[in-house]
């Protein structure tokens, strides 16, 4: 059973020398079974920015944990969590401190009707492009484009992630 309020608060976040730890997913799927990629990106809490989930990481999770659960909680979508996108250190908007965000992709198994942050957030499924055009966040947006490299490179296929 899945808890349906999301994890507020700063007492458990990790930091490494003075830097907020973060970690973010690239939730996607393949459309219609014709092999072509689609994301999943959300609103911003106050809705004026659309981003992919990511979230705090807290003391009692893995990295691989918190990327599940922001996933979760932001965009309601459950999946497999696959191999680190990389890292980036980033100056936050809003509080104007550095952050350190870890990014994966996420094969969607389910998307939810129900879930944490359902009335604080809209979801949208759209190609690599157009995301890449509306997410606000420069460290997203090079972490799509290693996203779309591996997929590029990848020797496997759809089949092979299923099963």
């Amino acid at each position: 059973m899945m808890c349906l309020v999301s994890r507020t608060g700063r007492e458990l976040q990790r930091y490494d020398m003075g830097r907020r730890l973060v970690v973010g997913c690239i939730p996607y799927r393949y459309k219609d079974g014709n092999g072509e990629v689609e994301v999943l990106v959300i609103s911003s809490q106050k809705g004026h920015a659309m981003m992919f989930p990511k979230g705090g990481w807290e003391l009692d999770e893995s990295v691989e944990e918190a990327a599940l659960r922001e996933c979760y909680e932001e965009a309601g979508v459950v999946g497999a969590i696959e191999c680190k996108l990389g890292q980036w250190s980033f100056k936050s908007k809003s509080r104007g401190i550095y952050h350190e965000g870890h990014m994966f992709p996420m094969l969607v198994a389910e998307q939810l009707e129900i879930w944490p942050e359902k009335n604080l957030r809209q979801r949208v499924w759209m190609k690599v492009e157009e995301a890449k055009e509306v997410c606000q966040s420069w460290w997203m947006k090079e972490a799509l484009d290693v996203f779309v490299e591996r997929i590029a490179t990848s020797t496997f296929t759809k089949q092979d992630f299923l099963n």
